[in-house]
């Protein structure tokens, strides 16, 4: 019965979804004000319907109602609770019912907190939003019912991977929906703006803390993801430039973009045209990665590898979405009044030149990751892009923009004197410099790309911390330091954090990229190896056993440089249901870095194979991640400036 309800929830919730967009379109066109007060009240009820049918499917998973063909096909009884409920979403027709269950919920926000826009406005940004949710709903009731029954259900389900049962993966996919689905917003604004004819710094106050949400939830969300790959797949590695990861770096990258376009139009009323076309270009990219993971033209472990009709609709509603916003794109763009002029070398002006080399380095990942599918598709050729591409490609164009990065906030809007700025900034340039030498002196074959990739983190970090302490007039005499801390904007703040932490990313990329050690080796017990200056011993291999698994668990004594002792257990997994043999990784995290042990196989002569690594600094990659995406956060809370922009524009 809970089934059926959940089901019938969702029909029901397809039906609000559609009157949503009739009665938003047709209320805003002819500003009807009883359409207009129902229209919010239809946005929070397609939210309702929607958790309900999501909580109907999580009960069908946490009771082991195999008589539900997803549930059937995707858990176990022995599964652990938590990952039973994670289950809901970590196969294809769940995870489209959590796409429209966020979906409705930036809806229902929308109507919330959205009180202050014109009510118009509003009906219309609700109307985008339903049919973009009316489209999940047909593709779920048409092809991918969540909850389609079995004539015979079986007594035991199939389980779900097991790479999936991990608390990283229980929250990563949430984190890139609130993500990809949040840029639905800034979309659904930009359409109402296109239709109403009119982007005012006001429409840019209200779209800055969304895209900010959504680009922060994202950050999470792949950072979260790269630091699954890293302690679960048992490469050592953190990033391989996957088609699915690439899918979830696309929209992030269109996002940066965009959020710093918007700052323009909030501030200067120009770049409107641009902004606009970020926008779509952002959730636009967001389908896409929906597209690669769920039609089967990737394999990945991160993807559903789902049959190509279901990609045939969803390929169908992309055309229907990306071709009809670039249509009226095209047909309004011409109605968007251009806002103040400014001087290439100024504020606005550095962020132009960081919007130009961001989506020139997003067209070249885009390459890379479709190219080789339209290979396969024209010429049935099957052609592989790996990580020499796109680090030939990409990072040499975003190196302008981590340079960018420091000079804009420093720049002055309109027009600036970069001399004046640089003779101001020669610490942080001497900072930088001499990070890049000392990379270079210690590293023992004088490698360029290290010693840059510190040069450029140094002049991150160091640029950062000279522009927050230049504001607040730290370097000045007679300024008072501390009262214009407690006055800086909460945007401020959080602008300083974000780009603080992109500076310890880059340091964290560089360092643990140029000076990793990898050992392989086939190992008796009592038999040592050494792991830069560790000294690793296999102390012993013992057997355990977990709630759905076996597994081997080897025991790594590591002796550090200091004489200290640490000890390492990797194990080796064999899960019955379904049946897989995962690694399980042991990392011990040093103020230097990660020491990393994965046990194998076992092999002639009862040695068995192992990989050991030593990793430095790796942990400052998450760290710089953590630090942007609070940094989004704290500021898509500064509503002191968007209150002041919209009381000047009333």
């Amino acid at each position: 019965m809970i089934v059926e309800m959940g089901h019938m929830a969702l029909v029901l919730a397809l039906v609000s979804t559609l009157a949503t967009s009739v009665l938003g379109f047709a209320g805003a066109r002819g500003q009807h004000d009883l359409l207009l007060r129902i229209v919010p009240q239809l946005a929070m009820l397609q939210f309702v319907l929607v958790l309900m049918a999501f909580a109907s499917l999580t009960w069908a998973y946490v009771t082991s109602d195999f008589s539900v063909l997803n549930v059937a096909l995707n858990s176990h009884t022995q599964k652990p609770m938590m990952y039973k409920i994670s289950g809901v979403w970590g196969n294809h027709e769940g995870s489209l019912l959590f796409w429209a269950l966020v979906l409705t919920l930036y809806g229902a926000a929308v109507a919330v907190f959205g009180r202050a826009l014109p009510s118009d406005f509003r009906a219309r940004v609700l109307a985008v939003q339903a049919l973009i949710v009316l489209g999940f709903l047909l593709f779920m009731l048409l092809t991918s019912n969540p909850f389609a029954r079995v004539d015979v259900p079986p007594i035991e389900g199939n389980g779900l991977n097991p790479l999936l049962q991990d608390p990283a993966l229980v929250f990563h996919p949430p984190l890139l929906y609130l993500g990809y689905v949040g840029f639905s917003v800034a979309f659904s604004f930009s359409m109402a703006a296109l239709l109403s004819g009119e982007v005012t710094k006001t429409w840019a106050s209200w779209v800055r803390p969304w895209t900010l949400l959504a680009w922060g939830a994202l950050t999470a969300g792949i950072a979260l993801g790269s630091w699954w790959a890293y302690y679960e797949l048992g490469w050592g590695g953190w990033w391989f430039w996957d088609p699915v990861e690439n899918a979830s770096l696309m929209p992030w990258l269109a996002g940066t973009a965009l959020l710093h376009s918007v700052i323009v139009v909030e501030k200067r009323d120009a770049l409107k045209s641009w902004t606009i076309l970020l926008a779509i270009m952002a959730f636009s990219l967001s389908l896409i990665g929906t597209f690669l993971v769920r039609s089967g033209v990737v394999t990945s472990v991160h993807a559903f590898a789902n049959d190509p009709e279901r990609g045939m609709f969803i390929l169908g509603f992309l055309v229907f979405v990306i071709g009809g916003s670039l249509s009226l794109f095209a047909m309004r763009a011409d109605r968007l009044v251009p806002g103040g002029k400014f001087s290439a070398m100024s504020r606005e002006g550095s962020l132009v030149f960081n919007n130009l080399f961001m989506v020139t380095a997003l067209l070249t990942v885009m390459l890379g990751t479709l190219y080789p599918l339209f290979v396969d598709a024209l010429f049935a050729q099957k052609l592989s892009v790996g990580p020499p591409y796109f680090e030939a490609t990409f990072v040499p164009l975003f190196v302008p923009v981590l340079l960018a990065m420091v000079l804009g906030p420093v720049l002055a809007w309109k027009r600036a004197n970069l001399w004046d700025v640089l003779r101001q900034m020669k610490y942080v340039m001497a900072v930088a410099i001499v990070a890049g030498l000392v990379a270079l002196w210690v590293d023992g074959d004088a490698r360029l790309m290290p010693a840059m990739g510190i040069l450029l983190g140094a002049w991150l970090v160091a640029g950062t911390v000279w522009a927050f302490a230049t504001r607040v007039g730290l370097f000045a005499k007679s300024a008072n330091s501390w009262a214009r801390v407690k006055g800086l904007p909460r945007g401020v703040w959080g602008m300083t954090i974000a780009h603080f932490g992109v500076g310890v990313l880059v340091l964290g990329i560089a360092i643990s990229s140029s000076w990793s050690r990898e050992t392989l080796a086939n190992m008796r017990i009592g038999d040592q190896v050494n792991v830069d200056q560790y000294v690793v011993t296999l102390e012993g291999l013992d057997p355990v056993s977990g709630p759905n698994y076996s597994a081997v668990r080897a025991r790594f004594n590591v002796l550090t440089p200091d004489g200290r002792q640490i000890i390492l257990e990797p194990e080796e997994r064999t899960f019955w249901a379904p049946p897989t043999q995962t690694t399980e990784v042991a990392i011990r995290s040093l103020w230097s870095g990660d020491l990393y042990a994965v046990i194998g196989n076992e092999t002639e002569g009862g040695r068995w194979s192992a990989r050991l690594y030593f990793r430095p600094m790796i942990t400052w990659i998450w760290l710089g991640a953590l630090l942007m995406m609070l940094g989004a956060f704290v500021s898509a809370t500064d509503r002191a400036g968007r209150q002041e922009q919209e009381a000047n524009d009333a």
